[in-house]
């Protein structure tokens, strides 16, 4: 079959294997080149970066980012872990499991162990799973990347299935919205938290799993002295508290913040620590379907590309491992750079006062009619498709696909 983008409701539902692969080994191909920029040795060249590193979330965005970096510019042997729905008969796998398999391969080429478990990650036989894989290996983490996002969670121990929504709290949030296919602006409005909906989105989105792992990871002997671990948050502009800091979603990660300092301490005694790294603004599935931001990320990319300082995923976690976590000696762990807060800034450029004044300027000037010369449009459009393996430079999108388990073209 050929396949196209099937977009309903602004989220692309499909997904292309080859470009899905493609854009994973783009990614790759990007931090080998960081590596050669830098100078950085991995572990087998001498380096004194991660040796084994987990990814909990491991097949997008920031979760695959985080796992190239540890791989491919440190040479870290990495475990993965994400739930994903396999390729079946005419019916295609999810892009996480294209990601996966074309990370598998590039790994294995380079030498380097890995394994990807597809696996509910909130479950405690995962975590099981996990640590008999760490002892099979004969070896501890010494970096644990927490990146999972989820609609759902079944609480381990008493069997509750919880969901996340993305909400204001207390009165509607809405303003002109992007429709990042047409072009076209239009007024969104969500409609405010009620019920249970926020204590129910932090124990999904929370850091109540997070502090489970380390915990279990911890007592089960397989954390490296000194090992760190990091969860990603976002705060992003005043613009956005509404629905996001200061909403449902906000609440979640105000919690994981609280839970990195009790973590931290618990990993004192193996001289470790633990961080939330606050990222940048990104177009991810659900982008096109929230109020004003579909917009805002339309203008700061453009803003941010004209100033040179625009990232996508694994640019930032690149970033994120070579100027924040890994900056001793040969690429040792050294001293992290955070906020007030403790919090690591990755979102630094984003939030660049000059950024988000050109930002401000702009956004009320922004019509149907000249939404292709105010926004990048182009760019989010790209991104949007991109995540899904389409709009992949050197993919022939109409040649017949015979095999939705390949990643070949």
């Amino acid at each position: 079959m050929v396949i196209k983008p099937m977009i309903r409701s602004n989220i692309c539902i499909n997904a292309h294997p080859v470009g899905c692969a493609k854009e994973t080994e783009r990614q790759i191909a990007y931090v080998l080149s960081q590596k050669a920029k830098r100078g950085t040795k991995s572990v087998k060249e001498g380096g004194a970066g991660p040796k084994t590193v987990l990814v909990l979330g491991c097949s997008t965005g920031y979760g695959l980012g985080s796992r190239i970096a540890a791989a491919f510019e440190y040479g870290a042997d990495t475990i993965g872990v994400s739930f994903e729905h396999e390729p079946k008969g005419r019916h295609g796998g999810t892009p996480g499991w294209y990601n996966n398999k074309a990370f598998d391969r590039a790994a294995e080429k380079e030498g380097l162990r890995t394994c990807t478990l597809n696996a509910d990650a909130f479950s405690d036989e995962c975590r099981s799973a996990i640590i008999e894989q760490a002892k099979a290996w004969g070896t501890t983490f010494d970096l644990v990347i927490y990146s999972l996002a989820s609609p759902v969670r079944t609480d381990p121990d008493t069997k509750v299935l919880y969901k996340s929504v993305l909400k204001p709290i207390g009165k509607p949030y809405g303003g002109p919205s992007l429709d990042l296919m047409t072009g076209k602006i239009s007024d969104m409005t969500a409609e405010p938290a009620e019920g249970d909906d926020i204590p129910n989105t932090v124990k999904v989105m929370g850091g109540e799993d997070w502090a489970r792992w380390i915990k279990s990871l911890k007592e089960a002997g397989v954390l490296s002295q000194g090992c760190r671990t990091v969860a990603y948050s976002y705060i992003g502009p005043q613009l956005s508290h509404a629905i996001y800091r200061d909403g449902t979603i906000g609440a979640a990660k105000k919690d994981l913040e609280q839970k990195a300092k009790e973590i931290d301490a618990s990993l004192k005694e193996i001289g470790g620590n633990a961080f939330v790294s606050e990222n940048k603004g990104l177009i991810t599935r659900s982008s096109a379907v929230i109020p004003i931001i579909s917009l805002y990320l339309g203008v700061l990319f453009k803003v941010m590309k004209e100033k040179g300082t625009h990232e996508g995923c694994v640019e930032q976690m690149e970033r994120l491992f070579a100027e924040r976590l890994f900056t001793g000696a040969n690429s040792a762990a050294g001293t992290v750079p955070v906020d007030a807060e403790g919090r690591i800034r990755i979102d630094d450029w984003e939030l660049d006062p000059a950024v988000q004044a050109e930002v401000d300027k702009i956004m009320p000037a922004v019509k149907d009619e000249n939404v292709a010369q105010m926004t990048d449009l182009e760019g989010v459009r790209h991104d949007f498709l991109a995540i899904n393996g389409f709009d992949i430079p050197g993919v022939d999108y109409e040649k017949d696909v015979t095999d939705l388990e390949s990643i070949d073209a």
